[in-house]
């Protein structure tokens, strides 16, 4: 098989793990008789410093004629000290999202047993969790008209259409049938009409598909319920800032957003992604946690190419160096010795060899 991969590093670490996630792309290429060739764009930070611009013309044209695109992370604190900045790299995500069409991000949170220790709930809450999470991403507050009224006084509008609600319910209905059949659709029907839309246009599906149990479930609970309950949930199907806030939330049961993969998928090319931000108090210094981003390109491996196989590969070889007792950083304890404690580049180097195996 050839494809073609757009590497988008980004920002902070964002350098340091997609390098992994293209070393790691190589290998499955190499061992399983496949053709990947690569070439790296600019989004975000590092696209403002070079051209002004948080997403350049010319990373549009390289992601669209690509077959899949890996990205590490945007964001920079020069602009979180700054508020009233009229280009940011946050710009560029969200465009390229909008020009691209990718409506739908995929987020898995599968508990490791050997990370159960890493998370601040019980273990015996966690264990066999498996959630997987379908956030709208084109719609919503994040896209809505925004701006300031002559008195200072500002305004962001949540808008959504029926059409914007089908197309990922669906997908995540499509899901649910692969899984365990059940779907929790999350908004805030109570108080705003846009989620009453939602939660209209979810139940006139769910018709269609009968075999899957669906259950709504307000926001403020849904919060809640994924940390006292994580097991209840299979799909969990939601709009973009509701989204936002539970996938991060979710972070917390897995044991660090540095476990994190996820996919933003629409009608055409993808987008592969860690979860975790660009985390610039920690770039350059071998810190990051690079299986966030190597997990990543299990997803795509996957979903975007097809290859079941070499997706499982790639995942058997992060829960082998984690049951060998290998820890980054942020998910090592006290109990966890020196010689088991690595690096950005120790990692990514044990599981090039664990995918040997």
């Amino acid at each position: 098989m050839k494809k073609h991969i757009t590497i988008l590093p980004g920002d902070g670490i964002g350098l340091e793990v997609t390098n992994w996630g293209k070393r790691v792309l190589e290998r499955i290429a190499d061992q399983f008789g496949h053709e990947f060739t690569f070439e790296e764009a600019l989004i975000g930070h590092a696209a403002i410093e070079a051209t002004g611009n948080p997403l350049p013309d010319e990373t549009l044209v390289a992601c669209r004629r690509s077959d899949a695109v890996l990205l590490g992370a945007v964001g920079h604190p020069k602009y979180d000290n700054d508020p009233s900045a009229k280009v940011r790299p946050e710009q560029g995500l969200l465009k390229i999202r909008k020009e691209l069409g990718l409506y739908a991000n995929i987020r898995p949170i599968l508990i490791f047993d050997e990370l159960l220790g890493a998370s601040s709930l019980k273990p015996e809450v966690l264990r066999g969790a498996d959630i997987l999470f379908f956030r709208e991403l084109t719609g919503g507050i994040y896209f809505g008209e925004r701006g300031r009224h002559a008195n200072g006084d500002a305004y962001d509008t949540k808008y959504y259409s029926k059409m914007e609600v089908e197309r990922i319910a669906r997908k995540a209905f499509e899901a649910a049938r692969t899984r365990r059949g059940r779907l929790h659709s999350v908004d805030k029907a109570n108080v705003l009409e846009s989620s009453r839309l939602w939660r209209e246009t979810v139940q006139e599906l769910a018709i269609e598909y009968s075999d899957v149990e669906v259950t709504h479930m307000f926001i403020d609970n849904a919060a809640m319920q994924l940390i006292r309950d994580p097991k209840q949930f299979d799909v969990v199907l939601t709009g973009n800032m509701f989204g936002d806030i539970l996938t991060d939330e979710a972070s917390q049961i897995a044991g660090s957003l540095g476990m994190l993969p996820s996919a933003s998928v629409g009608d055409r090319v993808g987008i592969y992604e860690p979860v975790h931000g660009s985390a610039p108090d920690i770039a350059g210094q071998n810190k990051a946690n690079p299986m966030a981003t190597i997990l990543s390109t299990a997803l795509m491996l996957d979903l975007a190419f097809g290859l079941k196989a070499e997706s499982e590969a790639v995942i058997n070889a992060v829960d082998t160096l984690l049951k060998q007792g290998y820890r980054t950083g942020e998910i090592a304890d006290a109990s966890t010795p020196d010689e088991k404690r690595l690096g950005t580049a120790e990692c990514g180097e044990l599981i090039l060899e664990l995918l040997l195996e």
